[in-house]
């Protein structure tokens, strides 16, 4: 087995080879990508904003509180059943909830041997940032008090589930969230000193840096400012780094629609003012589209590369609308990688038990089909000695006695409740499906481009399938 490096977590990850001297330009995402929040804080913050609004509208909210360890990306609520899933790559559900109760395995495969998970489909959502932890988590605590009848006027999960995007966004769209953040920038921001200068880096080899948020730019402002000043040379700013920032930039409706773009010409009032043409070379603007910016950078396609955190918003439609190259930023991963990079002995222990297995099974399958042909006299009987399907059958319970406590404990790395966020069971999850599909390359932190440099080729290692030979 290869020693993989203790930081292996920091590694950039490559679906489809990218080198990075073929591109001219560079989009980031800010928040969760160039600057990352503390999530029990952040989405501490944002659940206790939700909380208060549900109050104000009467429902039972006494005794709620952010469960951090409950929820995990990558998983899909199904609006119908009101559970909370984890599915393979195929939409199999192997891992499901109610409320805060995990269904056991029989009933798992009652409510959904018939059914894939289609992220397509109006009944499912899929968690697919770390802004839907806070969401997930003050779902399922209602799941319990609407099915005790105690959430009046809600006649479906749907309808719970409405309520809550509802007060998440309503805590979102007043500012009251963001202004706590900006109260306390100290606890809710993790500072990383990489970042700063992984742009440097890029532009200074003469990547083109373009900054494309949803913030507003008044927040964006101060929490750039306070995430990235402190680590740049001399008197240099963020704002140094980017030929363009764009702000309330409606992804990912920035990708598909036609909005105009306005310019912030007072930046400290945020006053706007419709612009034409192309945009000013450090300015700010507010909303516009991807097919002017391409038209004012003039720079387009594969050779303009965007970094973000929201799978959809920020890898998929870039992705499939404007033939961008893609990076996504999952700061879990480090935690992940450490987990299974703890769980390597135990892997291979586990994989090696499996290989048992299958040959006994299979000698069990050949054994069964021997007597079967005898009795059926098709098949003369032999005096070659030889284990018989039963005691075959009892080798297999034995080494399942084996394998049980390592498969259960593959099956919580990372989570207690939902394992790992790239696989589920065996099988890769249906989170790692979409990332694998649209994202390029995908790496824990921006500061982790600082290694690679402005002039790597980041190479995609050779893919397998399962008839392919084994090591």
């Amino acid at each position: 087995m290869t020693n993989r490096p203790t930081n292996h977590g920091r590694d950039i990850f490559v679906n489809r080879t990218l080198n990075f001297r073929s591109l001219d330009a560079i989009g980031y995402d800010m928040d969760y990508t160039l600057v990352h929040y503390d999530p029990l804080v952040w989405e501490g913050l944002a659940f206790r904003h939700a909380v208060d609004v549900l109050d104000g509208m009467g429902w039972p909210v006494d005794g709620l509180a952010f469960d951090f360890d409950s929820v995990i990306r990558g998983l899909v609520l199904d609006l119908e059943l009101g559970n909370l899933l984890k599915a393979t790559r195929f939409g199999y559900v192997i891992r499901a909830a109610h409320g805060s109760r995990s269904l056991g395995f029989d009933e798992v495969r009652d409510a959904y041997a018939a059914t894939l998970v289609g992220l397509s489909e109006p009944r499912f959502v899929f968690l697919n940032t770390l802004f839907s932890l806070s969401e997930a988590s003050l779902f399922m605590q209602l799941v319990d008090r609407f099915d005790a009848g105690l959430i009046k006027g809600v006649n479906s999960y749907g309808g719970l589930y409405g309520g809550v995007r509802d007060a998440l966004g309503s805590a979102h769209i007043e500012g009251r969230l963001k202004d706590d953040v900006l109260g306390d920038l100290e606890n809710s921001v993790v500072l990383d000193s990489g970042a700063p200068l992984a742009l440097l880096d890029q532009k200074m080899a003469g990547k083109r840096l373009v900054m494309i948020t949803n913030s507003e730019w008044e927040y964006a402002e101060k929490v750039m400012t306070y995430s990235f000043d402190r680590f740049l040379p001399g008197d240099m700013t963020w704002r140094d780094l980017f030929e363009v920032v764009i702000v309330q930039s409606d992804k990912p409706g920035f990708f598909d629609r036609n909005n105009r773009f306005y310019r912030v010409v007072d930046e400290k009032q945020a006053m706007l003012r419709p612009h034409f043409g192309a945009l000013t070379k450090g300015a700010v603007f507010f909303g516009g589209n991807a097919r002017e910016l391409e038209s004012s950078l003039g720079v387009a396609g594969d050779r303009i590369l965007y970094v973000g955190d929201h799978l959809f918003g920020d890898v998929q439609f870039p992705k499939s609308e404007m033939s961008w190259r893609t990076a996504l930023v999952l700061r879990e991963l480090e935690t992940e990688v450490s987990a299974l990079d703890a769980f390597a002995a135990d892997q291979i222990r586990l994989s090696d038990l499996m290989r048992q297995k299958e040959g006994l099974t299979a000698a069990v399958a050949q054994a069964k089909l021997r007597r079967l042909r005898v009795r059926s006299g098709y098949e003369e009987p032999t005096d070659e000695a030889g284990l018989d399907a039963d005691q075959l059958q009892a080798q297999i319970a034995a080494l399942d006695e084996l394998i049980a406590p390592i498969a259960i404990a593959a099956g919580r790395l990372r989570n207690q409740r939902w394992g790992p966020l790239m696989r589920a069971g065996i099988d890769k999850s249906l989170f790692a499906r979409q990332v694998e599909r649209y994202a390029d390359i995908y790496t824990s932190r921006v500061s982790n481009f600082v290694k690679a440099t402005p002039f790597a080729l980041l190479q995609a290692s050779r893919t397998t399938m399962a008839h392919d030979i084994r090591e």
